[in-house]
C-alpha cells in the first residue's frame, strides 16, 4: 500500500507548476530546509514557503479529488 501511495503522490506532483514541484520536492523529499532551498533556487525563503503551502494544498486536493485521500 505504501508503494501505491507514492505512486499517487507522485501523480499529483506532475499536476504542479514546475517551480512549486521543484520546491515541494526539496522540502518534502530531501528534507532540505527553507535557506538551503534558497540557495539553490535563488528564490526568497517566503516566496519558498507559500510555494510550498500552495503544493501541499493542490496535492491534496488532487488526491481528494481522486479518491485517494480520505
Amino acid at each position: 500500500e505504501e508503494g501505491q501511495m507514492i505512486q499517487w503522490l507522485y501523480e499529483a506532483m506532475q499536476q504542479l507548476p514546475e517551480k512549486q514541484r521543484a520546491v515541494f520536492a526539496l522540502k518534502y523529499f530531501e528534507e532540505k530546509k527553507y535557506e538551503e532551498i534558497q540557495l539553490i533556487t535563488g528564490t526568497s525563503i517566503g516566496a519558498l514557503k507559500a510555494s510550498y503551502h500552495i503544493a501541499v494544498g493542490k496535492i491534496e486536493n488532487y488526491l481528494i479529488a481522486k479518491n485517494h485521500l480520505i
